[in-house]
């Protein structure tokens, strides 16, 4: 299973003949010879990091309610734990942070397209990581 490296260059769609739009991602490797149309494959990239986060952001919360007295507790995570017993936070609580920025792999990617005059593979769905970002292609399974 070799790892091939690349950049990502962005978003854009293909268009089925039912008129569907399908989401993909344009990819560059450093080799393209090793692609064919329809393999799946897994690739891995350093998320777009969103700086610190709180918990509604990071985390998905609901929050506390707008009324009833409540003036600044709409967006607070509420209640963390338990009193006198266990008298501590529970690791792996989910608190606000830094959120992003982590390497994150997304497997059983299809390729939809191939253009060997620039270069560039068209991925069916979404790709971690920011425009230019590094990516590592791998696990190139040939679809038959």
């Amino acid at each position: 299973m070799s790892i091939i490296r690349g950049k990502k260059i962005g978003m854009s769609r293909l268009f089925t003949e039912s008129g569907s739009a399908v989401p993909v991602t344009l990819l560059v490797p450093e080799d393209v010879s090793t692609f064919s149309v329809g393999d799946k494959i897994t690739v891995s990239a350093k998320s777009k990091g969103k700086g610190f986060a709180g918990v509604m952001k990071r985390w998905g919360f609901h929050g506390g309610p707008r009324t009833h007295g409540q003036s600044d507790r709409q967006r607070a995570p509420g209640s963390i734990g338990g009193g006198t017993d266990p008298g501590r936070v529970i690791p792996g609580k989910h608190m606000p942070g830094r959120m992003g920025g982590k390497r994150v792999t997304i497997q059983g990617l299809k390729i939809a397209e191939i253009d060997e005059g620039s270069g560039v593979i068209k991925v069916i769905g979404s790709v971690p990581g920011p425009r230019r970002a590094e990516v590592e292609i791998q696990g190139v399974n040939h679809e038959g």
